[in-house]
């Protein structure tokens, strides 16, 4: 059984139908742990209705809430998203919460140090005493990777080239890798050049890339593999490209090789796309469907 840790927000996407449970690294675990992951986050709710909502639910999906701290400062995240006509959806994030105040703890180094892979986000690192608490664990990983989740204005381009340097894996979306390329290189650079700079930049050996609609690409071992993505009715993408990591990550560390795994990643991330929410239940028989109407 891999042993999985996340680190970052957990919140209340607050969605035109509701509220669902969510936050990447959160999203994250969710995910893995349906692929008989032991998953772990590392998080902070606040002493509010909204956090005793969110541990509830939590255990609701079995998910193990021992390393969520609770801020003496700071209320629980809840955040507003608003989707376009084609479901892709957009963000309001609210600045200070409770995941912005994690505190550096002993047994949060002892799993991280335990653990096959640590996953975090960029938008954790907005505020001084997550991100001085994220630079201290990463210290214990020994497979860390890091999903850049750029959400304006919640970033800082040294704090990601930083962030980047300590990987071992890096996730971008299409639109993400096109602005940090153009930001830190000074030149408009193709995908394939995009990822080569950023391998070479930061000494990152493994980066993906989604495209939406139009796929992913992993760039591993100095060769590019590409998916060219399955064709869904989208209800919204909120959670889409977290399911899309859990799933490229566990295959990954399982074995898979890299167009197996994303194949598989690409699946889920679009079946997510086509149901409501970030963490919906999928089953087998769905991802073999779509899988073989390519």
């Amino acid at each position: 059984m891999k042993q999985i840790v996340c680190y970052g927000e957990v919140l209340w996407d607050m969605l035109p139908t509701g509220k669902k449970l969510g936050g990447a690294p959160l999203n994250v675990a969710l995910r893995m742990q349906t692929f008989g992951c032991s998953t772990k986050v590392i998080s902070s709710l606040g002493m509010d209705a909204a956090g005793d909502d969110i541990l509830a639910q939590m255990k609701l999906y079995n998910a193990t809430t021992d390393h969520l701290q609770v801020s003496q400062k700071y209320a629980s995240s809840e955040v507003l998203v608003t989707l376009n006509n084609e479901g892709s959806a957009s963000y309001e994030i609210k600045m200070p919460c409770a995941w912005d105040d994690i505190q550096l703890l002993e047994k949060d180094k002892t799993i991280v140090n335990a653990a096959d892979a640590f996953i975090f986000g960029s938008l954790v690192a907005r505020q001084l005493t997550s991100r001085e608490t994220l630079f201290a664990l990463l210290k214990f990983s020994k497979f860390k990777v890091f999903d850049v989740n750029l959400r304006v204005p919640h970033y800082e381009l040294n704090t990601l080239l930083t962030l980047m340097k300590q990987a071992d894996f890096i996730k971008f979306n299409d639109d993400e890798i096109f602005e940090l390329s153009l930001a830190m290189s000074g030149k408009k650079l193709s995908l394939e050049d995009s990822i080569r700079f950023f391998s070479e930049e930061t000494q990152t050996p493994s980066i993906c890339v989604t495209l939406g609609a139009d796929g992913a690409v992993l760039f591993q071992n100095n060769e590019f593999v590409y998916n060219k993505g399955y064709q869904v009715q989208v209800v919204d993408t909120v959670g889409a490209g977290d399911s899309f990591l859990a799933t490229l990550i566990y295959q990954l560390l399982t074995g898979a090789n890299a167009i197996t795994a994303l194949n598989n990643a690409c699946a889920i991330g679009a079946i997510i796309a086509s149901k409501e929410g970030a963490n919906p239940k999928i089953n087998d028989k769905e991802i073999q469907e779509i899988m073989q109407e390519t």
